[in-house]
């Protein structure tokens, strides 16, 4: 399975940094990471991990103040923790964002856009049969899934 190629969605990677630091950060780091994440979509891998590296180096200082906090075990806590998770959540998904790039003959999208609409649509499908067993649901979404697997290949 290793040697499959997996895309992770640019706009789900866009809606986690959002969750963390909201659609108008208060800080002057926040908005600045929340900018980056948002041109993702107009960037190559090398040019995010450059972007994103330079990023830390000019906030490495403010990412990293700690405020005292007697109820933690350590004594303390970082200040700054969302934006910590949502450095933290592009740093690690940066190689997994960029594969669409690296595979193009494979015509990988950057986002999960169609298939969201093809789940809606099976829901859709299956609703309409009410009181299936699984077994009979599972079958009914592996014809509808050998249908658009057949149409896509011609």
């Amino acid at each position: 399975m290793e040697d499959i190629p997996v895309q992770y969605c640019q706009f789900h990677q866009v809606k986690t940094v959002t969750k963390y630091l909201t659609r108008k950060p208060k800080t002057e780091a926040g908005r600045a990471l929340r900018l980056l994440a948002l041109l993702i979509k107009n960037m190559t891998e090398e040019e995010f991990r450059t972007e994103l590296a330079e990023w830390h180096a000019a906030y490495e200082s403010f990412l990293n103040e700690r405020t005292p906090d007697s109820q933690k075990k350590r004594g303390w806590e970082y200040t700054h923790r969302k934006l910590r998770s949502a450095y933290t959540s592009l740093k690690t998904n940066a190689s997994r964002l960029f594969v669409y790039q690296k595979y193009p003959d494979a015509h990988l999208p950057n986002t999960t856009n169609t298939l969201d609409g093809m789940f809606s649509q099976i829901k859709n499908r299956v609703a309409v049969h009410r009181g299936l067993s699984k077994e009979r649901r599972y079958k009914i979404v592996g014809e509808i899934l050998k249908g658009t697997r057949s149409k896509a290949s011609h």
